[in-house]
């Protein structure tokens, strides 16, 4: 049976009629043409999928499109603001962090969440936020030194 099922995509209030168990991340690229998040495991291990929700990161590839209602969801594609990149989509094309760049855009999301909930993190904090992130390509080092960079740039430092 299909629901109505409103929420807040990328800033802007939305609503689909649906089956409310239908997974999220097809939502995002299917319904509305989101697709930045990435299908990778389908079993929420990669980290591919991760969006926003409520300002937390999210596997979207294991979520029903009905645990978002009356939720705010930021996808890749709404981190940019007014023509700007956000600091760490930024930081990581400065810092190459990437090589195929599949699981970029849930590494981005996972470093918003992560620099959300703490603005000045060390490296070791950076390195077990990301660790259920994977990169089969190996850019790990560039893409801790991006976070560590943009978590910089957020606050107003400069890196030292």
């Amino acid at each position: 049976m299909e629901e109505t099922i409103r929420f807040k995509l990328n800033s802007e209030e939305v609503e689909l009629v649906t089956d409310p168990n239908r997974i999220l991340l097809w939502v995002l690229r299917d319904h509305f043409g989101l697709t930045g998040t990435k299908y990778g495991c389908g079993i929420g291990f990669c980290g591919a999928c991760t969006v926003l929700i409520d300002n937390e990161p999210a596997r979207s590839c294991m979520m029903p499109v009905s645990d978002v209602a009356g939720k705010s969801v930021i996808t890749i594609e709404g981190l940019e603001q007014d023509g700007r990149l956000h600091p760490i989509q930024q930081a990581f094309i400065d810092h190459d962090a990437l090589q195929c760049g599949f699981c970029t855009s849930g590494m981005i999301m996972t470093a918003v969440g992560i620099l959300g909930q703490n603005p000045a993190p060390t490296r070791d904090d950076i390195i077990f936020g990301l660790e259920d992130s994977l990169c089969r390509c190996g850019a790990h080092t560039r893409i801790i030194d991006a976070v560590q960079d943009a978590a910089e740039k957020m606050k107003g430092g400069e890196k030292k």
